[in-house]
């Protein structure tokens, strides 16, 4: 996870909505060639529905104008399969958002019988942003802190230890093909898969496609990935994420709450996936939003996580409407 400095600037926000869809990008996408809109009205094979905001003055096109971004998002209601979507097969590096998808592929391989093992940490110096596992290197932690470290603390070692465990990046994608992801990209490992060079598909991922992992990955019922001892311990790891309550925690209404995993990279990418529940026991709601700045040309450019926390908060408002 690279960290730059962000704006947090206030950003009411409502959005327009138009019922739409979008088919799922195939695995070797550009960026360029997924930058195109949703549209088409239809509900899919499960009976979701989709919608999308028309370009007015508060919708997430203008958050995009706003906050000079490319965009994308999908918030899936789980009760409904109803959708509100903005560019959700655009292709955007997915940063350390992936970190989440591992800890929970490595739960579905192993259980939660393997968090107790034993998992050597390498020897100082280790790459950078590695606040918990430099305070072990060259020791020994449980499999069970190196998740938690990752996802709670975007630990860029322990997120490594994931990939490891795994067999590797590209045991990693291929674990993900098996949970029915045909389009994320997995080739390199912390923090090279931040480089997000525009028009460089390696590492990168869509809206809809991350949200479906973490759906699969998290919630029960038909399509679940894990038992739920599993999604338990995967859940808790995100409730106590320590790196995203300026992103979409920041733009729930008032009594919600989230579990999120977030992600930066080069070219302003800013992202968050998140688990929302809402008030009194009600379904969960699985959101993603991806950012970018890649038309700036600049891999320095400052990213605003206020932008994240106002396209989060036009997508729930949609949903509710």
């Amino acid at each position: 996870m690279r960290h730059h400095r962000s704006a947090l600037l206030a950003a009411p926000v409502l959005v327009a909505l138009l019922a739409g869809c979008a088919t799922a990008a195939p695995a070797d996408a550009t960026p360029a060639a997924d930058a195109s809109r949703a549209s088409t009205a239809a509900a899919d094979s499960t009976g979701s529905t989709e919608q999308h905001g028309r370009a007015t003055a508060l919708d997430l096109a203008a958050l995009e104008q706003r906050y000079g971004a490319r965009l994308g998002v999908i918030a899936t209601d789980t009760a409904t399969g109803r959708s509100v979507t903005w560019n959700a097969d655009a292709r955007f590096a997915h940063a350390s958002t992936l970190k989440a998808l591992a800890a929970g592929l490595v739960l579905r391989r192993e259980g939660v019988a393997a968090l107790d093992d034993p998992v050597a940490i390498p020897s100082a110096p280790l790459i950078d942003y590695s606040p918990v596992t430099e305070q072990h290197a060259g020791g020994t932690m449980t499999l069970g802190e190196v998740a938690a470290a990752a996802v709670e603390l975007s630990d860029n070692t322990a997120g490594n230890l994931l990939f490891e465990r795994l067999g590797g990046v590209d045991a990693l994608q291929r674990e993900l093909r098996k949970l029915g992801d045909r389009t994320t990209r997995v080739d390199r490992t912390e923090p090279e898969l931040n480089t997000a060079t525009p028009g460089d598909p390696r590492d990168t991922s869509t809206p809809r496609a991350l949200v479906a992992d973490l759906r699969a990955l998290t919630l029960g019922g038909r399509g679940a990935a894990l038992k739920q001892p599993e999604r338990a311990a995967l859940l808790g790891w995100l409730d106590r994420s320590q790196t995203g309550s300026t992103l979409i925690r920041a733009g729930l209404p008032a009594g919600w709450t989230a579990g999120d995993k977030s992600g930066a990279a080069g070219y302003g990418t800013r992202n968050d996936l998140a688990v929302v529940h809402p008030p009194n026991g009600a379904a969960p709601i699985v959101i993603a939003v991806l950012s970018s700045r890649d038309a700036t040309g600049d891999p320095d450019a400052d990213y605003d996580d206020a932008l994240i926390a106002a396209a989060a908060s036009a997508a729930l408002a949609a949903l509710r409407t």
